[in-house]
């Protein structure tokens, strides 16, 4: 400032010019500029200055730099330490998923706290964990406990099952399962863990034992309540006490409750006080849920099969009265001709007996086999239709020998035992045990033999290669010999030492068309044997084994005493006068031999081989005032029937009698089945008794007068 300007003042202001600093400021003094004033100075000392205090500064930020590095490290020690061991620990704990591992915690406070909190939460994690995994593991043992129940169908397998998966997850020192009906005042154990048993039996405790309810404290769980006792001992009733007094102190009882009714309950106890957690406890009431469920599907299942059961009984049974009612309707369409078949036979036998008492005793004898065997066909014919229905109340039952009938059948199939089978060189021996003073049976005489004469046929089939066949009668009574209202039975035996039969053979032999025979067979005997059976109210059994032959047993009431019967021939024929017969049928033997039977009872006997016919000659007889007495007619024959008949008859004369003589008689009488205008019916083939019989009712003796025109 001192030193003039060297050269033109610049404008005002500041400014750098060669190392200087100049400043041009104008002085003003009352408006008025009084000068200038001029500025300069040398920077050198300054860039001096400053210098020295940019080097003083760089020394002191080298300094706080290494300085702060320094503590930067020792801070890095300090703080990352911890926070690597978290680090760290967290790393072990996301790969190993080990939820047991602990942080070490360092010495400082806020670093203390983080590393308390983490353990805190690896602690409650592990926790949660382990919980998870027990929740887990009953699930699956609630799982398997489930398949396992569904693969049962009976309620105490389905309890043995749960008692066994329980025993196995769920340590228990007892558990058993009982049941509770809707109406019962105690629960009765089904079922006993087999590992409880020694404990259960010092508590007194066994299957099928009962509980009583009220008086042990029980009426909550019965009511759906699950009941959880931590100490039995502060339990006053029996049944706690019972467990307290073995050391057994916690005790469950869980409802199984379905559809709102406890139909049972889970008993469960150990022998720690208060041993059941509440997860536990949560446990036995979701598996008792489940076990009501399996249970209720066990008796439902079981409900299911004895319905099925029956159902099943009942389609057999039905599908057997069709098949024996098809066999009824197909006998029905063959009786006609059959009985039209054996009539003139059975005619002459009867008569042959009847009026030729000069008869040596074989020729009566062979006589009376030919009779009885025809009256077996008619009888055999007449029921075949009818075998599978139970015997009727009105079904007449006399007085029955079994002893006389088993002779008459070894009688009547010798040809099939002994004749047939030595033709082939096979040897059937035949013996007869027939017990003593053996009481008669009430029954129908020629059901039995016929039922008998199949049993042989049976038996000699059986026996292909030879054999022994054995008939056997004894008395059986159920008490003892002094005791007079003992229940005695007779026993009729036909045994054989045959093939025999498998289980599946003898539980299907009584079926209808079941045979084992082929086209030999058409498996009818044993059925229609069945039906004989049924008929007299009697049992038959069968027993066989696979070669060692076959026995079968009927078992007949014996009778009472009988009384006194008349002698055989001692029954009189009512008087029958001599009668003018108009005999109507299209079948030309029965017809003679119908006609011969009457005319040697002293009848005028007209025939008409026909319906039409028959009607014609019974208009010409009173056109001509040669009435007929009666009329006897056919049911089935061709163009007019012997319903047409009757029916012409009764018009053209309301009182002559018309007797339809039919190889249907006897299905119209079981079915009362009886046509209109016909005043009896009767049987083909026909039996001389019953002829004269229906003549003498029909047409009543004539009075005295009558009698002396007619013999005139």
């Amino acid at each position: 400032a001192a030193r003039g300007p060297k050269q033109t003042l610049r404008a005002d202001g500041y400014q750098f010019e060669q190392g200087l600093l100049t400043g041009v400021q104008p002085v003003v003094q009352g408006g008025r500029r009084m000068g200038t004033l001029y500025l300069e100075s040398d920077l050198g000392e300054i860039h001096e200055h400053f210098q020295l205090f940019v080097t003083i500064g760089a020394l002191i930020m080298l300094v706080c730099c290494v300085a702060a590095y320094l503590i930067s490290r020792r801070l890095q020690e300090l703080i990352s330490r911890p926070i690597l061991a978290l680090a760290t620990t967290a790393q072990r704990v996301s790969e190993h998923r080990d939820y047991s591992v602990r942080a070490t915690r360092p010495q400082g406070y806020e670093f203390g706290i983080l590393t308390d909190a983490f353990n805190h939460m690896l602690t409650r994690i592990e926790g949660d964990q382990t919980k998870l995994r027990s929740q887990l593991g009953r699930l699956d043992l609630l799982h398997r406990i489930t398949r396992a129940t569904g693969e049962r169908h009976d309620l105490p397998s389905v309890f043995r099952v749960v008692l066994h998966h329980l025993g196995d997850d769920l340590p228990l020192d007892f558990a058993c399962m009982c049941v509770h009906e809707t109406s019962a005042a105690a629960l009765s154990i089904a079922v006993i863990d087999p590992r409880s048993a020694a404990l259960a039996a010092g508590l007194g405790l066994a299957e099928s034992g009962q509980v009583p309810i009220d008086q042990n404290g029980l009426a909550r769980c019965v009511a759906g309540e699950l009941v959880y006792e931590p100490d039995t001992r502060e339990i006053k009733f029996p049944f706690p006490q019972r467990f307290a007094q073995a050391g057994v102190h916690a005790l469950v009882v869980a409802p199984l409750l379905v559809e709102s009714r406890v139909f049972g309950v889970l008993v469960a106890a150990r022998r720690e006080v208060d041993s059941f957690s509440s997860t536990d406890c949560e446990f036995l009431r979701q598996l008792s849920e489940h076990v009501a469920l399996a249970a209720h599907q066990a008796q439902l299942y079981g409900e299911l099969q004895r319905a099925y059961d029956d159902l099943r009984q009942s389609q057999q049974a039905i599908l057997q009265q069709e098949r024996l009612r098809a066999l009824g309707e197909m006998a029905s369409g063959i009786a006609h001709d059959i009985n039209n078949a054996i009539s003139p036979a059975a005619l002459y036998t009867e008569s042959l007996l009847e009026r030729e008492p000069g008869l040596s005793e074989r020729a009566r004898s062979c006589l009376t086999t030919i009779q009885t065997a025809i009256e077996d066909v008619a009888e055999t014919v007449s029921r075949m239709r009818e075998f599978y229905r139970p015997r009727e109340t009105e079904m007449v039952l006399s007085r029955v020998a079994c002893n006389r009938v088993l002779e008459q059948v070894i009688n009547l199939t010798r040809a099939r035992w002994s004749d047939l089978p030595q033709q082939r060189g096979v040897v059937i021996q035949l013996r007869a045990e027939l017990a003593e003073e053996l009481p008669q049976i009430m029954g129908a005489e020629v059901e039995l033999r016929d039922a008998l004469t199949n049993l042989i046929f049976n038996a000699v089939d059986a026996m292909p290669d030879g054999g022994t066949l054995t008939l056997r009668t004894r008395l059986v009574s159920s008490g003892s010999r002094d005791d007079v209202d003992a229940a005695r039975q007779v026993h009729v035996e036909v045994a054989d030492t045959g093939i025999g039969m498998d289980e599946e053979t003898r539980r299907r032999c009584l079926e209808p068309f079941y045979t084992t025979k082929g086209e030999r067979g058409t498996g009818l005997g044993l059925a229609m044997v069945y039906g004989m059976v049924q008929r007299h109210s009697a049992e038959l059994d069968i027993d066989s084994a696979v070669g060692r032959g076959t026995t079968v047993r009927l078992s007949f009431a014996a009778a009472d005493a009988p009384t006194m019967p008349l002698a055989a021939g001692t029954l009189l024929q009512p008087a029958v006068r001599r009668l003018r017969v108009l005999l109507v049928d299209d079948d030309p033997m029965l017809i003679k031999s119908l006609r011969d039977i009457l005319e040697q009872d002293g009848h005028v006997v007209t025939v008409a081989e026909g319906g039409q016919q028959g009607i014609d000659s019974f208009a010409a007889a009173l056109m001509h005032g040669t009435p007929f007495s009666i009329v006897i007619t056919d049911l089935g024959m061709p163009y007019v029937d012997g319903r047409k008949v009757a029916a012409s008859v009764k018009v053209a004369s309301a009182h002559t009698p018309v007797i339809l003589l039919t190889g249907w008689g006897k299905r119209l009488l079981a079915e009362n089945d009886i046509p209109a205008h016909v005043d009896r019916v009767l049987s083909k083939p026909p039996r001389l008794g019953e002829l004269r019989a229906a003549l003498a009712r029909l047409v009543p003796p004539p009075d005295p007068a009558e009698a002396l025109v007619e013999s005139a």
